[in-house]
């Protein structure tokens, strides 16, 4: 079962060396799920110096000794992370740096698992080291201010991940305007939230998170038709869970459709009979 819960997971790690994405971080949410981005890749910046117009990415060939430790340190981490092993994880980390203390995608993690260990102080600090390596990396700007929403200061990871999207050749796109959207709802721009998650939703309108975090904004905002295009696609799919279907019942009995409020409600009670949406259709709160 996917799970849309406001617990659920937020975290992919989707370039891996051999070009692996690999599931690595669960992270609280406001409205559920995102991904967050971070390159593991022979390419990341070497030195304080370095910027996105990097002359040409490292291969096996001819990467450092150095730098193949980490790479691989950094990997066995990322495994570690995943698995909920968040002291083994930053084990790892430390001996990827220690092989070389320059390489970004260490730091960019070294964040990730201090964010999971609530470690505000040195999660921070590992993002900062990050942009010192390259201001301009896509993906330690999206983590950055995903950091930065999660701690409140919501202008800021909006600038950020502002910056990110103008990053070139950054590839991360679709969870960036998410996030961005995410970030926009929890500072109370709705309108400019839409705007993100409908660029999110036309880049990849496949992506279910997209489009749940959309069709609930669009209910919010009194938006029905439109959020009822966007989460019946959701519920005639796969990834139909508690959540989409409850959003769906209270979309189509704001349009006055009783008949597939029933068909859902029916859905929701036979499979999810223990969810918390299951207990609010049984009482009637459409509103709460």
């Amino acid at each position: 079962m996917t799970d849309f819960s406001f617990a659920a997971h937020a975290a992919r790690l989707p370039r891996l060396p051999a070009g692996l994405a690999r599931l690595v971080c669960w992270l609280t949410l406001l409205v559920p799920l995102m991904w967050l981005q971070l390159s593991l890749s022979g390419c990341a910046a070497t030195g304080a110096g370095a910027t996105a117009m990097q002359a040409e990415p490292l291969t096996e060939f001819d990467e450092p000794e150095t730098r193949k430790r980490a790479r691989i340190r950094l990997t066995l981490a990322s495994n570690y992370f995943e698995q909920g092993q968040t002291s083994v994880a930053l084990d790892e980390i430390k001996q990827s740096l220690a092989a070389d203390p320059t390489y970004l995608p260490a730091y960019v993690l070294r964040g990730l698992v201090y964010m999971r260990m609530e470690n505000s102080v040195l999660a921070e600090d590992s993002f900062q080291r990050a942009l010192q390596i390259n201001s301009r990396d896509g993906d330690t700007l999206h983590n950055y201010g995903w950091f930065v929403c999660e701690s409140g200061r919501h202008a800021q990871a909006i600038e950020l991940f502002d910056r990110a999207l103008a990053s070139p050749n950054y590839s991360g796109r679709v969870t960036t305007q998410l996030a961005k959207g995410i970030c926009q709802t929890r500072a109370g721009q709705l309108t400019e939230a839409e705007a993100s998650f409908t660029k999110s939703y036309e880049l990849d309108a496949a992506n279910p998170i997209t489009g749940y975090n959309l069709a609930s904004l669009l209910y919010r905002r009194g938006e029905n038709s439109r959020a009822q295009f966007t989460i019946r696609r959701i519920n005639n799919s796969e990834f139909a869970n508690a959540e989409t279907l409850w959003l769906g019942i209270r979309v189509e009995r704001r349009l006055g459709n009783a008949t597939v409020v029933e068909q859902l409600a029916q859905q929701l009670g036979r499979r999810y009979p223990q969810s918390p949406q299951w207990t609010l259709y049984q009482r009637g709160a459409f509103d709460e």
